[in-house]
């Protein structure tokens, strides 16, 4: 079954435009120009990925706003920002909203299609159990790679996609330190150093809604991240 990509785009030519492109590379498209209308579609059928502005017809913010209602609904899907704004404040607003990658209009079509392909790929190849084991048990983290999902203390942590392989490989190897390109290379995503620490204390806080005391993710300052060995 082809994947189905949601371009949420208010301008009609850039829609059909990354819409013709995504057609091309056989993935199945569906177009929408405004917040309400995808959330109308989405409510009834989620899609693979959703590529979004942030800019929607009348709601300057329309884009944020849809990326934290599709996170209500569901803390894995792939979201991708695709926008002219090229702030550092917007792009840090939008992957603290939860999108796994923020990206400007100025990326090529080539660019863009390589990405979210080789982004379905590895989702693909990460829940194999031939390449991941199933089910990693750190204390009380249970990470389930077939899912996308993980628990601590029983209790779901509603990591979107990112966050997700941040901490697999945090937790995979406790006590290795990860640097910032290793993390970006497991989530497979191009960020910089800040953003990563943006992720790392969103991940922290979500833990530390489920348990205060939470504190097995330590910062090696100079070096990166390592999962605290039990």
């Amino acid at each position: 079954m082809r994947k189905l990509i949601a371009i949420v785009e208010d301008e009609p030519a850039l829609r059909d435009n990354y819409a013709a492109a995504f057609e091309r590379h056989g993935y199945a498209v569906r177009g929408y120009g405004s917040r309400q209308e995808a959330l109308d579609a989405f409510r009834i059928r989620l899609p693979d990925l959703a590529v979004i502005d942030v800019g929607l017809r009348d709601e300057p913010e329309g884009g944020f706003e849809l990326c934290r209602e599709l996170r209500a609904m569901s803390a894995e899907l792939p979201i991708i920002f695709l926008t002219a704004r090229d702030s550092e404040i917007d792009a840090v607003s939008g992957l603290r909203l939860g999108a796994g990658d923020y990206l400007t209009k100025d990326i090529s079509l080539a660019h863009l299609i390589a990405r979210v392909t080789a982004l379905f790929r590895r989702i693909e190849a990460l829940t194999q159990p031939s390449h991941r084991d199933q089910l990693i048990t750190r204390g009380a983290l249970v990470i389930d790679t077939a899912r996308l999902h993980a628990t601590w203390r029983d209790k779901p942590l509603g990591l979107t996609l990112t966050e997700f392989w941040i901490v697999h490989a945090l937790a995979k190897h406790p006590g290795h330190v990860k640097n910032r390109q290793q993390l970006m290379d497991a989530a497979n995503v191009v960020l910089d150093d800040n953003t990563i620490t943006s992720h790392i204390k969103r991940i922290r806080r979500k833990f530390q809604a489920i348990d205060p005391g939470f504190d097995s993710i330590e910062t090696m300052y100079g070096m990166g991240y390592r999962w605290k060995e039990a």
